[in-house]
């Protein structure tokens, strides 16, 4: 069992991380509203595999910090500061004559590839239906600006109401359904940093980032899950794979924008070894 582990990032924030097994490091990065538990399974299960699986608290999650990059910071200012939480969780983890592998859940997708694009010491990256949009499929209207009048209001409900109705399309029944349940608290504690995320995916243009994607010359695997009926979000991970120089796509079953941690590590563990 692992305990509570803690990296200090490059401007002095605190980085709340989990590592599992022996072997080289292979980090899952979460997407919005994820903290270092969601992904505990993965992470365990990659232990289990002959690697360190690792998990960790994204900035602003869980026992994390946040340290604000200051006024007047700009997109590019908040997203080097995500890659500098897992660079930091990266060294902290492995060791420096391993490779270390990094695999992204939904937007911790684009964060593996804004690191690896940086210049991250990753070896390989995979992730799993990374929410870049298209004309098909556009991202609201003024997206960081509206969670930001939100966030001025102190309205971390109306974040989390407009996330899962507006930008996933849940009824709002179903966000009245998470009331009283043990998630809901949480997901309201990590509502501020939703807009981490959509800067990852390039704030309010969230389209393929073709001249990022040139950068990221490791091999990388793109995976969705069977379960996905929505088919644009399917459909993503073979045109994310088609934009990358050294992509490949892969389906595996599972739920809808998941699969289950004892099929997806052994397709990933595989893949990093190959």
């Amino acid at each position: 069992m692992s305990q509570l582990e803690k990296a200090t990032s490059a401007d002095g924030t605190t980085i709340a991380y989990e590592a599992y097994g022996t072997g080289p490091v292979a980090v899952v990065v979460g997407g919005a509203f994820c903290d270092r538990g969601a992904f505990r399974d993965v992470a365990q299960a990659l232990g289990e595999l002959g690697m360190t699986g690792v998990t960790y608290d994204r900035r602003g999650r869980g026992d994390s910090g946040d340290t604000q990059p200051g006024a007047g910071a700009q997109r590019r200012d908040v997203v080097a500061r995500e890659i500098e939480d897992l660079t930091a969780v990266i060294a902290a983890t492995g060791e420096s004559d391993s490779p270390a592998y990094a695999f992204g859940a939904s937007s911790g997708g684009a964060l593996v590839i804004e690191a690896i694009a940086a210049g991250t010491p990753i070896a390989k990256g995979a992730a799993i239906e990374v929410p870049y949009r298209s004309d098909a499929w556009p991202a609201p209207d003024d997206y960081i600006g509206t969670l930001e009048r939100f966030e001025e209001a102190g309205d971390r409900e109306g974040i989390l109401r407009y996330f899962n109705n507006i930008v996933v399309g849940m009824p709002d029944e179903m966000v009245e359904g998470m009331k009283g349940t043990p998630m809901w608290e949480p997901m309201l504690a990590m509502t501020y940093t939703v807009k981490y995320d959509g800067y990852c995916l390039g704030g309010d243009d969230q389209s393929l980032p073709t001249e990022t994607l040139r950068r990221v010359t490791v091999p990388f695997l793109s995976i969705c899950s069977s379960g996905t009926m929505m088919p644009a979000l399917h459909d993503s991970a073979a045109v994310l794979a088609d934009a990358l120089p050294d992509g490949r796509a892969v389906e595996l079953p599972g739920d809808f924008h998941q699969v289950h941690a004892d099929v997806l590590a052994p397709v990933l563990v595989e893949f990093y070894r190959a």
